[in-house]
């Protein structure tokens, strides 16, 4: 997806040869994923010649808040306060992002919070 969201419309093609820089991966494993992505509606795809395009169908900042949601609801039980005390106690953490956390929660309104 990630991908997708910098190159936009691609043919598989090109994300093989995009993904084999980091993880050499077969075109058939790249073309079963984007299918799975786009039954889940995440991806959408148009034909050019004999060729598939795919684009995503689904911005990136929304598709990273379902899946937020998703996994505090499958491991946090819906707790925010679980899921932010889990990254706490991480020790890769490091003192620049444990700041930001707390100037984010500073900064949050108060009308904000549900």
């Amino acid at each position: 997806m990630k991908i997708l969201w910098d190159r936009g419309e691609s043919a598989v093609s090109d994300l093989v040869a995009e993904l084999s820089d980091a993880t050499p991966l077969a075109y058939t494993s790249v073309l079963t994923t984007v299918r799975i992505l786009e039954k889940k509606g995440y991806v959408t795809h148009r034909q050019e010649g004999r060729a598939f395009l795919y684009s995503p169908s689904v911005a990136e900042h929304d598709a990273g808040r379902s899946e937020v949601r998703q996994l505090l609801q499958r491991f946090f039980g819906n707790s925010r306060e679980k899921l932010l005390l889990s990254l706490l106690g991480d020790d890769d953490i490091s003192p620049e992002e444990l700041r930001k956390l707390k100037e984010a929660i500073a900064n949050t309104p108060e009308e904000e919070v549900r």
